[in-house]
């Protein structure tokens, strides 16, 4: 086998012409990291009444170790040994095809263009705390925002970077003095009650498993800005030193504060800056005064500014990467000539973000999260896949990353994140389980209209990636349609035996207990059930067209 990892992704980076590489050293990698993922412990403070403080703490413990680990560790193999501008779209599509790279970067870009509103939108919203405004002056303020970070993203990455850099240390700052105030006034047992009164363990998990798993995600999304780095190999590098960073950043400002203040039930994201609640700012007012108060609320502001301005980063590159691959139209493959960015992806996120910030937190967070979940089952199947492309020998000879283990450590580190993906849609209820599916399956369709109108990788060599003359998609496409309809309807119809028993039987839930459809449990779980059953013979019967109407190989 010709040894083609080590240069797989400088052969990708050269595809997409006019990017301009910077030089950017680990500590830049770690911050933008930092930022991409945390930015702080921000959000966590709804975890807890929902979870119990115990509950939360513990979660916020076994995370790092069964999710955030092995997620980085999936991100620094796989990023080494294919460094390519596009990180999870070209892990994918190697691994799997043009289909599946598709999906891989749909969901994930997706993710992010839905949830760059928030940051913006929680901006204003602390920034209201300090001077009430009326919507005119909110709505300017975000245009600002907006406008600013992404003239830095405009300038490149290395200024990205640096503006990341700078920011980190503030918020690191800011949470290490929560930390070592709390811990100096320890007035409460900060793991009592371990959950919310008649609450079981499941709902204890039920009600802090999606708030965990969005805080301890984004470690994939540095992989996008790779192709601008001289040495990609320092991003495997800062995912894990960023790891156990982020981990502390959480845990020991959270334990310090309910040890301090306690009042668990209490906590919200606005805690300590209005009397009706608490939270990290409520360890510094009690204990140093109202100042340290609004100190802290501009190091709320420069959070959320410090996640805006790397999600615009990544987020700006995923449909570039598919556009150079004729997938997404390809006024995103523009680059500006002086700074070598794409201008126009940058543009475009800036002006989606300007509009999904008119929405409410809640909405986004939860859309969010349903691709993510489904770009971690995917995930940790690109990484089985790879080792058989790329064997670990060559890798190891090439000084490319190797998650340790054996391969005890490769099905530990990958199956983690698939099962909690999965248990998380399961476990966070009927209608965003549903919601969750059908967001899922905006990929394949988004997939075959840019395959038809744009062509896809065979417009570039069609004959390393020919198309069914019949179909217009690549071979073997209606068989992978088969396939996402076959295990789609698969999980909707199983999914729906437990989301019964969890719900009905177990949680006896009612009216109003439900976000999005109210009282429509027993409707939605119909739904589930026969939308499952037709999926499953829609995915048995393109099976059977596959074999009718794709060529005979020689």
């Amino acid at each position: 086998m010709e040894n083609q990892a080590g240069n797989t992704g400088q052969q990708k980076t050269e595809g997409v012409a006019g990017l301009k590489k910077y030089d950017v050293r680990i500590g830049g990698v770690v911050f933008l990291i930092y930022c991409l993922v945390a930015a702080g412990a921000f959000g966590i403070e709804e975890m807890i009444p929902e979870a119990g403080p115990g509950m939360t703490i513990t979660l916020l413990c076994v995370f790092p170790i069964i999710w955030a680990w092995p997620i980085s560790n999936i991100c620094a193999e796989m990023g080494s040994v294919i460094p390519a501008e596009g990180g999870v779209y070209v892990w994918a599509q190697k691994a799997f095809g043009e289909f599946w790279g598709f999906q891989a970067g749909w969901w994930n870009t997706v993710s992010i263009y839905v949830t760059n509103g928030v940051y913006v939108a929680l901006v204003v919203g602390y920034a209201r705390q300090f001077i009430p405004m009326p919507d005119a002056t909110a709505f300017a303020i975000k245009v600002a925002m907006i406008a600013f970070f992404t003239i830095i993203n405009l300038l490149g990455i290395r200024e990205v970077s640096k503006a990341s850099t700078v920011f980190s240390i503030l918020i690191v700052g800011a949470f290490a003095v929560v930390a070592v105030v709390g811990f100096a006034n320890w007035n409460y047992n900060p793991m009592e009650p371990f959950v919310p009164e008649d609450y079981g363990i499941l709902d204890g998990i039920g009600g802090g498993i999606c708030i965990c798993v969005w805080i301890y995600c984004g470690y994939e999304c540095i992989s996008t800005l790779a192709g601008e780095v001289k040495n990609p190999q320092v991003i495997p590098k800062g995912l894990l030193i960023a790891m156990p960073l982020i981990a502390l950043t959480y845990v020991l400002p959270t334990v310090a504060g309910l040890a301090s203040v306690g009042n668990w039930d209490s906590w919200s994201t606005d805690g300590g800056f209005d009397s009706s609640s608490v939270g990290y700012a409520t360890v510094l007012t009690e204990n140093l005064g109202q100042a340290w108060g609004y100190i802290f609320l501009f190091i709320a502001i420069i959070s959320q500014c410090a996640i805006f301005n790397t999600y615009l980063a990544s987020g700006s590159r995923g449909f570039f990467v598919m556009a150079d691959d004729n997938l997404f139209p390809r006024t995103l493959v523009k680059v500006s000539k002086k700074r070598g960015v794409p201008s126009v992806g940058i543009l475009s996120l800036a002006l989606v973000t300007l509009f999904l910030a008119q929405f409410d937190f809640a909405t986004l967070v939860n859309t969010e999260v349903v691709f993510i979940l489904a770009l971690y089952m995917i995930l940790p199947l690109c990484t089985i896949k790879l080792r058989k492309i790329y064997p670990i020998e060559e890798r190891r000879a090439n000084g490319q990353y190797v998650m340790p283990g054996g391969k005890v450590g490769l099905y530990f580190f990958t199956m983690m994140p698939l099962i909690i993906s999965i248990f998380a849609l399961l476990i966070n209820g009927t209608d965003y389980f549903l919601v969750g599916l059908v967001g899922i399956s905006t990929g394949p369709l988004a997939y075959m209209i840019f395959k038809w109108v744009k062509g896809g990788l065979a417009k570039n060599d069609p004959v390393k990636y020919p198309l069914n003359e019949k179909t217009k998609l690549a071979a073997g496409d209606i068989s992978r349609l088969g396939l996402f309809s076959f295990l789609t309807g698969i999980f909707a119809f199983l999914g729906q035996f437990w989301l019964r028993w969890y719900e009905i039987d177990y949680g006896e839930w009612g009216p109003g207990d439900y976000d999005m459809f109210g009282d429509k449990v027993p409707q939605m779980l119909e739904i589930l059930k026969w939308g499952g059953l037709v999926l499953i013979v829609l995915g048995i019967i393109l099976f059977i067209v596959d074999k009718k109407i794709e060529p005979k190989k020689d």
